[in-house]
């Protein structure tokens, strides 16, 4: 049997796993779905058409699946779409998408979503991630599985993230910032790669000696970035030395091929 609260303000036409807890004074809206083993704490919102998966902690005066900060914004039916195991601390706020990118702004599996962070319509957040207090993420924003944002971090709209990148507190991202690479600054620009995290991650020494002179050759060589993409693909030039590297490498190459705002330097 669900664990509510007297006081908490639930629509009847919510649905919500016989395994939630809710806490005093939170409301959940009647377009929201909640699975099994969720808390919700005290003072929390759930609104908006909200999907949250197994195991996501929500704590208070956070205001989940309010609608888009766009003037565009019409009260269509957008969603947002939470996966499992997120922790969002207290005073976030996630939008709902909007018509003008995919209508749902999605969030995967064991992300940990510190203090006052913003994430706004139609954003893509991997799994695993950490967000730091403050983090605020603008319209559109795409973030990497393993990605690590420093508190008070702003993103503009738009930006990919790539897998594994960190940001130091404070930092403007104004470009994309490719996988695996470190940045800070205001605008931010590139410090290495995030080597300390992939070894965390169980990365091996003879991979992070790659992604180096994989970086090596986007920020150091003088080459144009259409000339590294190229550098790239010589696999024995690089030491690459099996699939696993391969794939590695490949994250890098498809995430600059793709890199709409141009990345960071």
């Amino acid at each position: 049997m669900a664990r509510i609260h007297p006081s908490a303000l639930i629509d009847s036409k919510a649905e919500i796993d016989a395994s939630v807890e809710i806490g005093p004074w939170a409301i959940i809206g009647p377009d929201v779905r909640i699975g099994p083993e969720c808390v919700i704490h005290p003072f929390a919102q759930i609104i908006g058409r909200t999907r949250l998966g197994r195991a996501n902690v929500v704590h208070s005066h956070c205001v989940v699946g309010g609608a888009p900060q766009d003037k565009k914004y019409n009260d269509e039916p957008t969603e947002l779409e939470i996966g499992d195991g997120n922790t969002f601390r207290e005073c976030c706020t996630i939008n709902t998408g909007t018509l003008q990118g995919a209508g749902v702004t999605r969030i995967g599996h064991d992300n940990w979503i510190m203090a006052y962070v913003h994430i706004a319509h139609d954003c893509e957040i991997g799994s695993h991630t950490i967000m730091a207090n403050a983090a605020q993420l603008a319209g559109h924003v795409t973030v990497g599985d393993w990605a690590i944002l420093g508190g008070l971090t702003g993103v503009h709209q738009f930006v990919k993230i790539g897998a594994h990148a960190m940001t130091g507190a404070g930092t403007t991202l104004l470009q994309d910032l490719p996988p695996y690479v470190m940045a800070n600054g205001n605008p931010a620009a590139a410090h290495g790669i995030n080597a300390e995290g992939l070894k965390r991650r169980g990365w091996s020494a003879p991979q992070i000696a790659l992604l180096r002179r994989a970086y090596k050759l986007i920020y150091k060589s003088g080459l144009t970035l259409t000339e590294s993409l190229a550098a790239l693909q010589d696999a024995d030039a690089l030491g690459v030395a099996d699939a696993q590297d391969r794939r590695a490498l490949d994250l890098l190459v498809d995430f600059l091929r793709h890199a709409g705002r141009g990345i960071v330097r």
